[in-house]
């Protein structure tokens, strides 16, 4: 029998073949280049960084129903559960820890 491969590698696998299947190349060619104002025009996708540096991305794993009560907190505060979470162990940083 062989061992079970995580979901991880298992997303890996498909999509490193997905990704030799894709061989065409896209001709940008009559793409006419941006003129400076159109430029100046464009915006920062994706999210704005929260105080003075970017946040970092991590993974971590957390118990259901921690997550669970993380999210309904969140939900009766009007806030990003993320935000919660990120709360909750600064001020657990600087009291416990430092």
């Amino acid at each position: 029998m062989m061992p079970k491969r995580s979901a991880s590698s298992a997303h890996a696998a498909r999509a490193g073949a997905s990704a030799r299947r894709t061989t065409r190349r896209i001709d940008f060619s009559d793409i006419p280049e941006a003129s400076e104002p159109q430029l100046q025009g464009l915006r920062r996708v994706g999210r704005p960084p929260l105080g003075d540096t970017a946040r970092q991305l991590i993974a971590i794993r957390v118990d259901a129903r921690v997550l669970e009560q993380f999210r309904k907190e969140a939900r009766r505060r009007r806030i990003g559960y993320q935000t919660l979470i990120n709360e909750v162990l600064a001020r657990h940083v600087r009291r416990d820890v430092a």
